[in-house]
């Protein structure tokens, strides 16, 4: 497992004498805790006194304590007047093609895409890659079917995602030989970070933290 984050985080407890709680470190579906001043390491599932590890990704950590889940993002502190973080939205109006086009940044790099549910993976053609700076080379290989037949591929991990200020990082994508697709697709792999709604042709992402 590679360490996604270092953190320091705190978390109120819903009743008087529960330890109190940060977050120190990120792994991939595990975190190392500071319950009640004492360090633990916990994998998703795992306990300890009281505290329950739910969930674990590259940015965020989701604990459970006193029947209560709080999902904690990297730099977000939490103080003893807790409230639920407001969440941060981006609306994107559907186009003239009945398509959802935005901007995005990826790899810090800002660039066209298309919102797209259907794709299980974010997915851009090789110019895009090299233009962003991605070795696509290095990646898995693997195969995709195009209105051209049967094109090499490759699954990659891009750094960062961002749009409007919804950042996902470590973000799995294909990158696929030639000019398909012609714009960028953002797909699954960072839409399932977020929740969406579409309302009279606009289209809004929001995440709480």
């Amino acid at each position: 497992m590679a360490l996604a984050a270092c953190l320091s985080l705190a978390l109120p407890m819903a009743r008087a004498g529960s330890p109190s709680i940060e977050v120190e470190a990120l792994f991939t579906n595990a975190a190392v805790l500071q319950i009640g001043g004492e360090r633990k390491m916990l994998k998703v599932g795992q306990s300890f006194r009281g505290v329950t590890l739910v969930a674990a990704h590259s940015g965020t950590a989701t604990v459970e304590v006193d029947g209560r889940q709080v999902e904690l993002g990297i730099s977000q502190r939490i103080g003893a007047n807790y409230q639920q973080p407001e969440a941060k939205v981006v609306t994107i109006q559907r186009d003239a093609r009945l398509q959802y086009q935005t901007t995005a940044r990826i790899n810090g790099r800002g660039v066209q895409v298309l919102v797209d549910t259907g794709a299980n993976v974010v997915a851009m053609n090789s110019a895009h890659a090299s233009a962003l700076g991605v070795d696509f080379s290095a990646g898995t290989p693997s195969r995709v079917e195009t209105a051209s037949g049967l094109v090499n591929a490759w699954i990659v991990t891009l750094g960062s995602i961002d749009v409007g200020g919804i950042r996902v990082d470590n973000v799995r994508a294909s990158v696929v030989e030639g000019d398909f697709p012609a714009t960028i697709l953002l797909g699954m792999t960072y839409l399932q970070h977020v929740e969406i709604k579409e309302n009279n042709g606009v289209l809004s992402l929001s995440r709480a933290w």
